[in-house]
């Protein structure tokens, strides 16, 4: 095939880059299958109308008017590899035009739930405050230093949500053999318990976890759902991890918790990102802090482009695509969660 009639591809990846999520060999592998159309989300409108009538592929997740994507006529698939499915898009006529929208958010499951499992061990064992002491010469030996410890092994545990990342924390857990309850609205039970976990309501889950787990998107339906009402349901002591997004809670009342004693907590998001310097949650005892790190591995970046090349493919050859997750008509417009700005 000459480069003249290879596929055309429109990478507007920001704020990722093609070295972020391609290894060498894969980008080389990209450049040769395709031509490649670089430019940043809000110039892909601006494209020359020859340029967009060709384009078979969007990497990104760029803003896409109506009267844009009218001018996409040979458009296949918008590879969002940002991870958030972004209200910027005229969903409904992509569904109608058999367009496939997807999303290579499943890259970050493994390495957010290894994290979140940290955070259990470490609330439970108290590893990060027991070194903290040691360096400042206040150590605390043996029993002295275990007087709030607890074991994660066959723990009571609740999972609320139980998409891509709930199952990969489950996976994990399942070595600690702790007794899981989920609750996720958008799943029957079956799939649940397909997994090893028992399905339960939200007010189960809180009331009966010695750890709680938040991975749930934020929805239309959902946002702040987690307040005052739901951390007073928890058990005295029990540990609350949030690895999702911020919005799902109310954050003033999830600190107020643990301040009165009630809970400890950790989280890797924040309302606003970066924190500012004199945010309350800087200096709150009883309360793990994660700087939105736990799935910004290279790893997890370079097989996005692994992701997105074999779809690729399979849409060559007039398949669906099946290793990035498809947007759904059902739920996408519900979705929330705020774009991310730094890898």
């Amino acid at each position: 095939m000459s480069h003249a009639t290879q596929p055309l591809a429109i990478s507007a990846p920001e704020p990722r880059t093609l070295h972020l999520i391609f290894t060498a060999d894969a980008l080389a592998t990209f450049r040769s299958r395709y031509r490649i159309v670089e430019t940043t989300p809000e110039g892909v409108a601006a494209l020359p109308a020859d340029m967009l009538a060709e384009a078979r592929y969007i990497v990104g997740q760029p803003p896409i008017a109506p009267e844009a994507l009218e001018r996409m006529k040979a458009l296949r698939c918008v590879f969002n590899v940002e991870s958030n499915l972004i209200d910027n898009m005229p969903y409904e006529t992509l569904f109608q035009r058999g367009i496939h929208v997807v999303t290579t958010g499943a890259v970050f499951a493994e390495p957010v739930a290894e994290l979140g499992l940290a955070m259990a061990l470490n609330l439970a064992r108290g590893i990060v405050d027991a070194d903290l002491a040691f360096r400042q010469g206040k150590e605390l030996w043996g029993g002295d230093g275990n007087r709030t410890a607890r074991l994660l092994a066959g723990a009571d545990v609740g999972i609320v949500g139980f998409g891509d990342l709930g199952k990969a924390l489950n996976r994990l857990l399942s070595g600690f053999r702790t007794r899981t309850k989920a609750f996720d609205p958008w799943l029957p039970p079956s799939v649940l318990i397909e997994h090893g976990v028992q399905p339960a309501s939200l007010d189960e889950v809180l009331s009966t976890s010695d750890f709680v787990f938040v991975v749930a998107s934020v929805t239309s339906e959902n946002e702040g759902f987690l307040g005052a009402t739901s951390f007073a349901k928890m058990r005295k002591g029990a540990a609350f991890i949030l690895l999702s997004r911020a919005g799902v809670v109310d954050f003033d009342a999830l600190m107020e918790s643990v301040r009165n004693g009630h809970i400890v907590a950790a989280s890797d998001v924040f309302p606003d990102e970066p924190l500012a310097q004199d945010h309350p949650v800087r200096a709150l005892p009883g309360f793990l802090r994660s700087a939105h790190r736990a799935g910004a591995l290279d790893i997890a970046f370079k097989r996005m482009g692994d992701m997105v090349l074999e779809d690729m493919d399979l849409i060559d050859r007039g398949l669906p695509p099946m290793r990035c997750k498809r947007a759904e008509r059902e739920t996408v417009s519900r979705m929330r969660s705020k774009p991310v700005d730094k890898n």
